[in-house]
Parts: C-alpha cells; structure tokens; sequence
C-alpha cells in the first residue's frame, strides 16, 4: 500500500534502525555519570551532537536535543521572548506557520503580528520588514511549508532581521533531510521523524549572541534548555538518518521532483475543477497538494485509503472540525476537497501512477454522493436573482448548491448564497476565481451570512 504521507512523518530509514538497535545496548546508561557505561553513553551522545550540528551548519554546543520538534518550537519561542524582555514582547510570525508556532506565540507573547502570504503560501522580506518595530522580541518564519511546499526566503527575512537586531527562529522541520537552512538565522528547530529518523526527538539551535532565558524548573542536562534524562538510543538513531539522508538528497531530490511535477501537470488534466495550490518552483521536491470542488476532503481521503494510498490533507473542513486550514485561508485558495502527497524518499513512478489512474474515478465517485452538478452550466433562465439557503450545511454543500443554480440567472444576474459555516467565507470566492465569476462580497443575514456572487460567463 503506498505510503504518501512523509511530510507528517517519514518512514523510519534503515540507517535509523539500524543505528537504534546498536545503541539500545550500548546507550542506556547516564551519559552524565563517570563509570564506564555512563562514559560509554556519553561519548555516542557527543558524536551524535556533533553529528546533527554538523548536517545543521552549526557549533555542536549551540545544539540541544528535545523531546520533539514541538518541545523545540515552546522552548524556543519561550526562551527567546524571556531572554529580551527589556527590548518587548512584540512577536512576528507568518500566516502560514505551524500550529506549534502560533500556539506558542499565544501562549508567550503580548502582542503577535502575522505577516500575510501570497496565492503561492510565500512571505516577502519587505512584508517582514514593515512588521518590525521598537519593541520586537522575535520574529519566527519557517523553511518551507508543510502543507502546500513552499520555500520561504529565509535569507532574505534573516538579513531583514539582522538589520534591526531581531533575532530570527526558522522552524526547519519540513526542509531539513533536504539540506541546511541558509541566512543569519539566530534559532532553528526540528523534528527527526519528519526526515526519517524516530519520534521523539527533536532538536533546538540558540546561535551564540542571542539572548536566552531557558523557562521552568532548572535542569542541568542539555545546557538547562531540555530538561530531562537524554533518550541516548533515538538521538543516536535521529542524528545516523540525518547523515545519510542528506547523502542521498541531492539524487532523491531530482527523482522525487520529477514525481510530483508529474502529479502537478496530471491532475488539472484527470480531474475537471481543480486547483493545485502551492509555488511550482519554490518548493519541496517531495510534497504537491491540490483542492477539488464539490468534495468533501474527509470522504475523499476516505476513499483513497480504500483505494490503497495513504494521503493527507491541508484542508480542517470535515465533520468533526468546522474550520478550513489556516494555511490555505492565509493563502486564499480553495480550501474543500483538499489532498496533500508527500513522497517518502524511495517512491517508485510506479505508484505515482497507480495513484493517478483512480484518483479521477474516486473524485467523481464522491461527488456524485454529495450531488454535485455537471460541469457545464444550464440553460440561463428568466430568473434575475436567486437565493439558495446552504444554513447548517457545511463544506462543500455551500459551495455545491451555489454551483447548481448559477446556470439559472442569466449572464448579469445573481445568486445570494445564505451560509453559516465558515469555510464558505474561502471557499466561496475561490470558486467564482475557478470558474469565471464574480464574487461581490458578504454581509451579515438574520442568520449566518449572505454571500452574493454575479454570473459572468
């Protein structure tokens, strides 16, 4: 069953698994005790942070290892805001941003700016720029997005940031298997299951020079920034796969690009009303996500994994969770139907197009269900207006009943969608994009809120 998933978590490598066994035997002792167990200990808990440092492009006493990527992004945020209290507690993120970024800004921070992005999911240094002022603590981009692929330029916003002696944070858990962050950056974090290493691990980089105040109770292990007995065997494991994956990046990043540029062009041809999200050039080699209408991405993702492949999705519309993916809202794209592939180093061409040969048939088998309508409009009709109450439906519905009627005014005319789910707010405007019409605006009903759209085409 092909595994398309990697960007949540990459299949565990053999250099992993390998480097794991072997010091599940010979790491389990207290790498701070002097007897010869503990000396044993230390020194694979040494050479595997020279190791990361060494693949990060950092000093190895700047490296701590954490619990997880997520307890690297707490700490740092936390960390880095304690250690310039007198400057402010003023923070920038970008609207794109891992949910470990922005729930730590709320939790920390006084004041948190968020940057907007393009249709692309991408910053611009200048935007950045503007955002800083008197009083900024840190200002946090990541390396590349996770959902849709996207490069930041973190250089760029480095140099930006350097200017105004903000540090910078880059969480680089997405792009770091594929080669270090580049720029000034003044902290970084990472997660090792993400590059195929075991999870659990994680790491944190605070640059020498930057202000640091490590929160919480003391602890002496890992320079006070995490707390807690080291889990020598998954360090060792996590730094060995990091090596080796990087060996491989360079051929793997070329076959895994070919890959997905196949997907990118393949779907908009297979699949009629399509949206592929995400910079075509600027982004990760392994990761390409796209949206269609008139599907709800849960059932979607439901039948694929009948189907055989394991996929994910940007997209929060689902039963259980009323609102669509912050990152697809920040980047104004369609959100409904939304499928993320991210391809584990290894992926054959093979099974890439095995995936393409069901995914039309899945798409139109699902909408069919939700009953969407055919892809030509009807007949215009005398009709100037028309209201269409979508009220306790969610997503797609809205959007899927806006679709059925608009061939029922005529060119000119309007359609006034009433809708109280608020992926609509999205998905909505999106569709009038796709399609060629125009979308007029909202305002607030009796009850939700009424969307009108104005028949173009």
């Amino acid at each position: 069953m092909p595994y398309f998933d990697a960007a949540s978590a990459a299949p565990l490598h053999p250099v992993a698994r390998q480097a794991l066994q072997a010091s599940l035997d010979e790491g389990w002792a207290d790498p701070a005790r002097l007897y010869r167990e503990g000396r044993r200990a230390r020194l694979l808990l040494d050479a595997a942070r020279e190791a990361a440092a060494d693949a990060v492009g950092c000093r190895p006493d700047e490296l701590v290892f954490t619990s997880s990527g997520t307890a690297a992004v707490h700490s740092a945020v936390a960390g880095a805001l304690a250690g310039r209290r007198r400057v402010g507690r003023h923070l920038i993120v970008s609207a794109v941003e891992h949910s470990s970024v922005l729930h730590s800004a709320e939790s920390y921070a006084e004041e948190v700016t968020e940057v907007p992005v393009d249709r692309t999911g991408a910053v611009t240094p200048a935007a950045y720029a503007t955002a800083l002022r008197p009083g900024t603590a840190l200002a946090c981009l990541q390396s590349a997005n996770h959902e849709v692929g996207t490069v930041q330029p973190v250089a760029a916003v480095a140099d930006v940031c350097q200017e105004a002696e903000v540090p910078l944070l880059v969480d680089a858990a997405q792009s770091l298997g594929w080669g270090a962050v580049d720029g000034d950056w003044s902290l970084l974090t990472a997660s090792a299951h993400k590059w195929g290493g075991p999870a659990g691990v994680g790491l944190l980089v605070v640059r020498k020079g930057v202000r640091f105040a490590p929160q919480g109770p003391a602890d002496e292990r890992e320079s006070g920034r995490a707390a807690g007995f080291q889990n020598i065997p998954g360090i060792v494991a996590a730094a060995a796969s990091l090596r080796a994956v990087r060996a491989e990046a360079a051929a793997e990043s070329a076959r895994l690009r070919e890959l997905t540029d196949r997907i990118r062009t393949r779907v908009p041809e297979l699949v009629p009303d399509v949206e592929v999200v995400g910079d075509p050039l600027r982004r990760l080699p392994g990761i390409v996500t796209f949206s269609c209408l008139y599907v709800d991405g849960e059932s979607l993702l439901h039948e694929l994994d009948r189907a055989g492949f394991s996929v994910s999705s940007g997209s929060s519309c689902t039963s259980s969770t009323l609102t669509p993916s912050h990152v697809l809202r920040a980047m104004g794209v369609l959100s409904e139907g939304n499928v993320r592939v991210s391809l584990p180093s290894g992926t054959s061409a093979e099974d890439v197009d095995a995936f393409l040969s069901v995914l039309a048939p899945t798409v139109a088998a699902v909408r069919e269900k939700l009953g969407a309508p055919p892809q030509s409009l009807a007949a215009a009709a005398a009709a100037e207006s028309l209201t269409v109450d979508a009220l306790g439906r969610r997503c797609p519905i809205p959007v899927i009943e806006l679709a059925k009627v608009i061939g029922e005014v005529p060119v000119g005319g309007t359609v006034r969608v009433l809708a109280d789910d608020e992926a609509a707010r999205l998905n909505i405007p999106a569709w009038c994009e796709m399609r060629g019409q125009e979308y007029l605006g909202e305002e607030a009903a009796e009850r939700g809120v009424a969307y009108s759209v104005r028949r173009l085409t």
